[in-house]
């Protein structure tokens, strides 16, 4: 029934920003932990940001933090990622995820989105 829906990716130069938005559905998005995690070619899903249920905590990857935002709009079930100065290192597929248990930063996943592709270019 939940269904999260990930858009706003895109080209970017380096330096460069995006805002990624995921929309929830199919459930009571407060109840959950929201997190935005990536994937880049050939390397494994990694963990990029957390983000609790009412917003009042938030956890990064080291890679990210100071670059990166991550927050919710409960009132529009929507999770966003604000991406500041971007690097080529940024490249990747980045997913959308929900977790009923956890934390922001330790969550046990119960959906994941389809992801959007963001290309950060040198």
């Amino acid at each position: 029934q939940v269904q999260l829906v990930e858009s706003g990716g895109g080209l970017v130069q380096a330096g460069g920003s995006l805002r990624l938005s995921c929309a929830f559905s199919g459930g009571t998005f407060s109840l959950y932990v929201m997190g935005w995690f990536r994937q880049a070619p050939g390397k494994e899903r990694e963990f990029v940001a957390g983000v609790s249920r009412y917003g009042a905590s938030t956890y990064y990857a080291d890679s990210v933090k100071g670059r990166f935002t991550i927050s919710r709009d409960n009132a529009k079930n929507t999770v966003y990622l604000q991406m500041n100065s971007l690097k080529p290192e940024d490249t990747a597929v980045y997913y959308c995820a929900a977790s009923r248990r956890g934390t922001a930063q330790t969550m046990d996943i119960d959906y994941w989105g389809q992801g959007t592709q963001v290309t950060v270019s040198s």
